[in-house]
């Protein structure tokens, strides 16, 4: 079962169920949006997909047209922006923790010791995914922003006058809502385009955190219900229409250092992560990325990203924006 947020002609906003030939969505009835559909089903005491069975409509609407239009929206969002906390987590797979190393190499040299980032990742190798009831290794965490840096697919992604770069990073997104006791809820899951400043990163470690705070994008689609096991799809990068870099991903559980139900329980153990109300986008870490493959991306670029667990492709362009100079505080 997949979902999509979507606005009328007219502005009004509606989700909808994708149709058995992924190229149709079935409206759901008096749903203007999946917050309002995850609020719902915690009210009710019932899964989103329980819900969804209720509220689908026979009638179609043709989703291919909504994409070519722009009309689709993330898949998650909030009326008040900064009431959706976006995160990620790193060095969960192979080809993330070998990038990162590879920074390391290139600024201390083959001699060096080995880096933190692979130390992390063979931590959680072997204490990620501690079995059920229990607490494994702690991961790596960033922040990366709030609603405002979410950009829907298909929409231009941003690339700051001051990055040194832009690159796609292609992974699972977990979308989660606390409850009215705070309680948090996982409504599902989407293909996300994390979208980071490596060049920034690899001058120093300890830049991550700039690197980072970026804008990204999320969707087309909303998986309700379990993650697969193993997730296989494509990373893109087209410039003026020609594929310049491509490769497969594997991701899941089966590929991934730390259980999905270690890396939620190390995010939302913090009190202020378990505000009512509040959503969340966790990104799980990426497989592949182009960065590492020695790409340098462009203004213009587009990003393709594609598993046929999530249906439709995630595609935004990169573009430049203009130089905002020195950026000054007015005391008062």
């Amino acid at each position: 079962m997949r979902l999509v947020q979507y606005r009328m002609p007219d502005g009004s906003r509606r989700v909808g169920r994708v149709s058995d030939d992924d190229n149709h969505l079935h409206p759901l009835d008096k749903t203007g949006s999946v917050l309002e559909l995850a609020e719902a089903a915690i009210a009710e005491d019932m899964s989103i997909a329980s819900l969804v069975e209720k509220r689908t409509a026979a009638a179609t609407i043709d989703y291919d047209a909504l994409l070519r239009n722009g009309r689709v929206l993330a898949p998650v969002d909030h009326p008040e922006p900064a009431r959706f906390l976006v995160t990620g987590t790193g060095l969960t797979h192979t080809g993330s923790a070998a990038a990162r190393n590879q920074m390391h190499v290139l600024t201390h040299g083959d001699g060096a010791e080995e880096s933190d980032s692979l130390k992390i990742f063979r931590m959680g190798l072997e204490g990620g995914k501690p079995g059920a009831g229990k607490i494994g290794i702690q991961p790596e965490w960033f922040f990366k922003g709030v609603g405002t840096c979410v950009v829907p697919p298909g929409a231009p992604l941003p690339m700051p006058a001051f990055a040194k770069a832009g690159a796609e990073e292609a992974e699972i997104v977990g979308l989660y809502l606390n409850g009215p006791d705070g309680h948090p809820y996982r409504i599902g899951y989407a293909l996300g385009n994390e979208y980071s400043d490596h060049v920034t990163e690899g001058e120093n470690y300890l830049y991550l955190a700039h690197s980072k705070l970026r804008s990204c994008s999320i969707g087309p689609e909303l998986l309700i219900g379990d993650l697969p096991e193993e997730v296989r799809g494509h990373s893109r990068i087209l410039r003026d229409g020609t594929v310049i870099w491509e490769q497969e991903f594997l991701s899941g559980e089966a590929h991934m250092s730390h259980s999905i139900a270690n890396l939620e329980h190390f995010h939302f153990r913090y009190p202020m992560h378990r505000r009512a109300g509040d959503l969340h986008a966790y990104f799980f870490g990426a497989a592949v990325m182009s960065y590492a493959s020695g790409i340098k991306t462009a203004s213009g670029d587009e990003y393709e990203i594609q598993a046929q667990a999530f249906g439709k492709p995630l595609r935004n362009r990169m573009v430049s924006v203009p130089d905002e100079g020195l950026v000054t505080v007015t005391p008062l």
